[in-house]
């Protein structure tokens, strides 16, 4: 697993890097796990443009993941660690005792032919899942759930850890690697290691087109819309703006926008420090 370079040959190839794939060991997915994928170009049920930037981009194919691991007491070993389009960390592919195969998070270091096993009472080793009250504190946890059963929710991107700081008797400290520490139940599930494909954050995309195959569009700075567009639109000439920095709406830059106050309760310490 690595970073590879290209000479400059040109001035989109000058900065350009990709991942070298060499974590993989296919490039052909288990088709009874694939499904079709349509794209909203952002927009809602309504056809309104909800989210911005969005259209385009080169057609994919969605991948079953089990977030869940449920599949309790049953010994799996991995057939596969393939590339998956939708998300930034690399998949694995299980093969369990009665033969069923599933789509997992692959964690870092996990190799074909390794012997993986989720549910209660298992071995503390990377890529076993159990529940949060039998893992050892400062335990280095990926893919955790928020509510047992409910299917794995938090660090689930490439290279990512979080870190079991604390128990008690109905919930677990978990520190994530945002600094914010949260309280999850003891009976929720984890998997033990870091995400896998942590060069990711290293890549360089190199030009604006590879972006676009990407599905994302151009993003168009408010200065330089008219004023029916944008608070900061308008003026004579090349203008700064003249006010802070908004969204097109005048909300301003920075704010806090989190409204769910009902689970403020379980988040112990915040990403700011406070």
């Amino acid at each position: 697993m690595g970073v590879k370079k290209y000479n400059p040959t040109s001035a989109g190839r000058r900065f350009q890097t990709v991942s070298d794939f060499k974590d993989t060991t296919t490039d052909t997915p288990h088709e009874p796990l694939l499904r079709s994928l349509r794209k909203t170009g952002g927009r809602n049920s309504y056809g309104r443009v909800t989210a911005w930037q969005r259209g385009g981009g080169n057609k994919r194919l969605y991948r079953v993941i089990d977030f869940k691991r449920d599949k309790h007491g049953v010994p799996a070993v991995v057939e596969t660690v393939e590339y998956d389009p939708n998300r930034s960390a690399r998949i694995a592919l299980l093969k369990y005792g009665d033969g069923e195969r599933r789509y997992v998070i692959a964690p870092l270091g996990l190799n074909v032919g390794e012997d993986v096993i989720a549910g209660p009472g298992v071995e503390i080793k990377t890529g076993n899942a159990l529940p949060l009250n039998e893992i050892p504190l400062g335990t280095f946890i990926h893919n955790i759930e928020l509510r047992p059963g409910q299917g794995a929710k938090l660090v689930r991107s490439a290279g990512l850890s979080a870190q079991l700081i604390a128990k008690a008797e109905d919930y677990c400290h978990v520190k994530l690697s945002s600094a914010e520490v949260r309280l999850v139940p003891s009976k929720c599930m984890a998997t033990i290691g870091q995400v896998s494909n942590a060069e990711h954050e290293n890549i360089s995309y190199g030009k604006a087109g590879r972006i676009r195959w990407m599905g994302k569009r151009p993003h168009v700075r408010g200065v330089a819309m008219n004023p029916i567009d944008h608070p900061l639109g308008g003026g004579e000439g090349r203008s700064s703006g003249g006010r802070p920095a908004c969204s097109p709406w005048g909300k301003p830059e920075g704010i806090k926008t989190r409204q769910n106050k009902r689970t403020d309760k379980f988040i112990v310490k915040r990403r700011g420090g406070k």
